[in-house]
């Protein structure tokens, strides 16, 4: 091997090792604070579903809708459309909140991510009022929510509830 192939190699393997520890450095510097921040407690997580009920409680679908973010979808109980924007989301809690309802966990699963991220599984019902005939009913539904921390807000990133297929 010459001297100049030598010096080469030895270039070669100094620029991937700088571009290496780069990389590291640069990841750290980006994990680092997220990683500092405190994660949220079981109990906190717990009641950003309980914010989202009362918000329900309003009977105004724009403070709903203000629960979830921008890029946020709902797949929502008593609808088989997808809501991916926030038009469509107003639109699904102006007819969902006109039955009045009132949510209630049965079964919850919270999973805390991070500091940042939570998921919220389980099941739980609705007590429903027809609006035009005022019958009352229960919707017995499974829910899954991922809650995100975005410049110090949580809200919604996603949000899938079905009635239960047993009835």
């Amino acid at each position: 091997m010459t001297r100049r192939s030598i010096s080469k190699r030895v270039a070669v393997v100094t620029a991937a090792a700088l571009v290496a520890v780069g990389t590291f450095a640069a990841g750290g510097a980006v994990a680092g604070p997220e990683k500092s921040a405190k994660k949220p407690t079981t109990k906190q997580a717990a009641a950003l579903f309980d914010e989202w009920n009362a918000a329900l409680k309003t009977q105004d679908p724009q403070k709903v809708a203000d629960l979830y973010w921008d890029d946020a979808v709902l797949l929502p109980t008593l609808s088989n459309q997808v809501r991916a924007d926030r038009e469509s989301r107003v639109d699904y809690f102006e007819h969902f909140l006109a039955n009045k309802p009132v949510g209630k966990k049965i079964e919850t699963h919270i999973n805390v991510l991070d500091s940042n991220s939570v998921l919220d599984a389980g099941l739980y019902e609705f007590a429903l009022t027809d609006h035009d005939t005022g019958e009352k009913s229960v919707a017995k539904a499974r829910y899954t929510y991922k809650w995100e921390k975005r410049d110090g807000e949580w809200k919604i990133v996603n949000h899938h509830s079905s009635l239960m297929p047993e009835g």
